[in-house]
């Protein structure tokens, strides 16, 4: 056989991709870029090609080994914004072209900080025009969070007042715009600085958790939403009115917080976020009508991962943490 039959029957080579993955836990040095198989869409998975993708305080406590993916090596990042590269057999919601954001089905469908990821078609939404992939790649993980807590689980209604704790954070200040959004009253907890900044998301009230005790400033609320966990669970369940409802994103309850929540007549849940096309759908709604938006901390390429992670344990960033894919 002639070397040109030969080489013209050769299996073109797989394409691959850049991603930031850990073979360990650990500091933010962990992380670290490398190039990987392309991955191919599955039945009803679409394949997304990333433009932006946020960094949440999830990604580095699994880069730490404090979360639910067990033993490295994987690829972390929930949120994503992109455009659609192919879709796999069944998907009839996109085609390729098409730009999307949302939230891959936490915990194990990490992986979108990289040069593309695959996730289930209904996980995603059509991003808003009005907003850019830095901007939509912020929002989905947060914003979710704070509107399943709200309205799916808090049920909060029209008039009533809900406290909500580091109202500045990435869940904090999507939770204040979504609750104004539903018409209800804000108290938001932060430091000082940070107070101007959350009242123009819509924050009736702020309290420096830094020089006042929340739990002696604030009484009869309807609702709490918690992003902090330990004694502030307990402590949060003194300022809610009887039949109020305390909603938790931090996965390990106070101890006794359901005893002493029946004991003052309150509801009191710990949930986490979960994959949910209607709930993108009503935050793509929001986003779309200007009655949300990420506030941008800071934007990293791809390759600089591990510097976003640095800033993000500082605990001092307002709002959210950005990774950014070029071609």
């Amino acid at each position: 056989m002639s070397e040109a039959s030969t080489s013209s029957t050769q299996v073109p080579a797989a394409p691959t991709m850049r991603a930031m993955r850990q073979e360990v836990h650990g500091g933010p040095e962990v992380l670290h870029e490398v190039t990987v198989p392309r991955p191919e869409p599955g039945i009803s998975e679409i394949l997304v090609r990333v433009r932006a993708a946020g960094v949440n305080p999830t990604d580095w406590k699994h880069r730490a080994g404090r979360r639910f993916l067990g033993d490295p090596p994987y690829v972390l990042g929930w949120d994503v914004s992109g455009v659609v590269e192919q879709v796999g057999l069944g998907v009839t919601l996109f085609r390729p072209g098409d730009e999307v954001f949302g939230m891959l089905p936490y915990p194990h469908g990490a992986g979108s900080h990289a040069e593309f990821v695959t996730g289930p078609a209904r996980a995603f939404v059509r991003k808003p025009a009005s907003v850019d992939h830095v901007q939509a790649g912020a929002i989905p993980l947060a914003a979710l969070t704070a509107w399943q807590c709200l309205v799916d689980v808090a049920e909060l209604r029209a008039g009533e007042r809900v406290l909500i704790h580091a109202a500045a954070g990435g869940v904090g200040h999507m939770a204040v715009q979504i609750a104004k959004a539903l018409g209800a009253q804000v108290i938001g907890t932060a430091s000082a600085p940070k107070h101007g900044t959350v009242m123009g998301l819509g924050a009736d009230e702020m309290i420096d958790y830094r020089t006042t005790d929340f739990a002696e400033a604030v009484s009869d609320v309807d609702v709490v939403l918690d992003t902090l966990g330990g004694e502030n669970q307990l402590r949060s369940l003194r300022t809610l009115k009887p039949g109020g409802r305390l909603v938790s994103t931090v996965p390990v309850p106070a101890g006794g917080l359901s005893a002493e929540a029946e004991r003052l007549g309150v509801r009191a849940q710990v949930m986490l976020v979960e994959a949910d096309q209607a709930g993108m759908s009503a935050v793509a709604d929001l986003v779309e009508t200007g009655r949300l938006r990420a506030l941008i901390a800071e934007v990293f390429p791809l390759a600089e991962a591990a510097k976003a992670h640095a800033a993000g344990e500082t605990n001092r960033t307002t709002g959210k943490l950005v990774l950014t894919v070029s071609d």
